[in-house]
């Protein structure tokens, strides 16, 4: 085999290799927004949105 052949075929090896560490780096690191309507909070334990109590 040439020089160029074993290039190639590390080039194709490493591309996709390359492109899911890039992947696999930002995961994790985005969070959704949640928004509640006006009078309600984000309960975590339930995921869902409920009415604030007032004193």
């Amino acid at each position: 085999m040439t020089i160029k052949t074993l290039l190639t075929a590390a080039v194709l090896v490493a591309t996709p290799l390359m492109a899911n560490a890039q992947c696999m780096w930002d995961y994790g690191t985005q969070e959704a927004a949640i928004s509640c309507a006006e009078g309600t909070t984000w309960d975590a334990t339930s995921m869902t949105c409920v009415a604030v109590a007032s004193s």
